[in-house]
């Protein structure tokens, strides 16, 4: 059975553009540690500096597959790009840094 979430995150205003500019052509390796984690069905969309992530996750032990992703060098290489042009809501949860959200609706 498939899950999905819902994350949100601040860009800082002067992040945006180079946000969007690393987000047009995302490095290939990273891209594929996405899907070996089996993150799929992934978009993110953009308002007024706000980023909405939404994602589909297809394996059977999601903390298992983060972890994986997070030990890769290619993504740690990644994060040190992207992470300093984006701000954690206050609001976060413990140990997040893009901020889950609760999913009150579904229509399949």
């Amino acid at each position: 059975m498939k899950r999905r979430f819902g994350q949100m995150i601040r860009l800082k205003p002067e992040g945006a553009d180079e946000y969007i500019r690393q987000h047009a052509a995302v490095w290939p390796a990273v891209l594929e540690m996405i899907k070996s984690c089996n993150i799929q069905n992934y978009s993110i969309y953009i308002k007024d500096n706000y980023l909405f992530a939404y994602f589909e996750y297809a394996g059977p032990d999601f903390d298992k597959d983060m972890a994986r992703m997070a030990a890769d060098p290619e993504t740690q290489r990644w994060w040190d790009v992207v992470k300093p042009l984006m701000e954690p809501l206050e609001s976060r949860g413990p140990g997040e840094f893009w901020s889950n959200m609760q999913e009150i609706f579904h229509l399949e």
